[in-house]
């Protein structure tokens, strides 16, 4: 028999893959979503004003929240910084006080990310690693807080801190494959910078995991076990895809297209999956190069 799962955020890039994948081994998903339901598998909720059908959960094993506002689809203005915490913190907060409420111990797989550690250049960074600075750290802190009425009910919650999602066709890369493919990618920056990146199979194998292992609580680092630095990894999709890949992106101009955010593209992070190595998780794209081949479609 298989679980009964409930997704917030399913049509986004990662839900949608998670969703297939849990249908496909044989699982019901129900998908939260904020229009009237057009299909039998769809919920409406207002994350907004914490209103949802407590009936929803009724007979659900699990509960996965991949909801939130696009980290980089606006400049970083005071208002769409607001949008982007406020998303995060009412659509948590609301399936949190509903697990709460229903008086089961229903699994919480809670959306979260590396931000939460900041710029920390060479800093080797597990789960038990202290806190950083920054808008994102503290939009995670936040964002994580928000989880709290689950957890206090005692049902078991874990923090799915998701590093930069290596996929075909959205998120960063989606953006970057069509100027790599006509060797117009090269560093951002010195280059030097760690990306903790992750790619779109490994991600939704990785939520599985932790949907289907309810003894792993509190943040779970969602990454690659091989650490790199940026412009290998854009040295490596420029050599897959036979182009050059050596021109940067200076610094400055990146922070004049970007705004604050560029702070975060030029940062550091040296992230490891300490949490989800050692519970058994075998990544099926352990080494860059693996990575990028199956990023520009040379391997499933």
């Amino acid at each position: 028999m298989g679980q009964r799962i409930v997704i917030a955020g399913a049509s986004g890039l990662i839900g949608t893959a998670l969703r297939r994948a849990l249908e496909e081994r044989g699982d019901a998903v129900l998908s939260l979503v904020r229009r009237e339901p057009d299909n039998a598998g769809d919920r409406r909720w207002d994350p907004a004003s914490g209103s949802m059908d407590s009936a929803v959960l009724d007979g659900v094993d699990a509960v996965v929240c991949l909801s939130g506002a696009g980290i980089g689809d606006s400049r970083w203005t005071p208002a769409y910084k607001r949008h982007l915490l406020q998303s995060r913190v009412d659509s948590t907060g609301t399936l949190a006080r509903a697990i709460a409420a229903s008086g089961r111990p229903i699994r919480f797989v809670a959306g979260s990310a590396v931000g939460a550690y900041g710029n920390r250049g060479d800093e080797a960074l597990d789960e038990d690693s202290s806190p950083g600075e920054g808008f994102l750290a503290e939009l995670v802190r936040a964002w994580e807080a928000a989880a709290g009425p689950a957890r206090e009910s005692g049902a078991p919650v874990a923090h799915a801190r998701t590093g930069i999602v290596l996929s075909r066709t959205g998120g960063a890369m989606g953006r970057v494959l069509p100027l790599a493919r006509l060797g117009l990618a090269g560093p951002l920056g010195s280059g030097r910078q760690f990306w903790p990146w992750i790619t779109l199979v490994d991600e939704v194998r990785a939520l599985m995991h932790l949907i289907d292992r309810p003894d792993l609580v509190g943040p779970v680092n969602l990454v690659g076990p091989t650490p790199s630095r940026q412009r290998d990894l854009m040295q490596a999709l420029g050599t897959a895809l036979h182009r050059p890949a050596v021109l940067p992106a200076p610094a400055p101009a990146l922070r004049l297209a970007l705004g604050e955010f560029a702070s975060d593209i030029l940062g550091s992070q040296r992230v490891v999956g300490r949490v989800l190595v050692d519970s058994g998780f075998a990544h099926t794209h352990a080494q860059l190069g693996s990575a990028v081949s199956w990023l520009v479609g040379h391997q499933d």
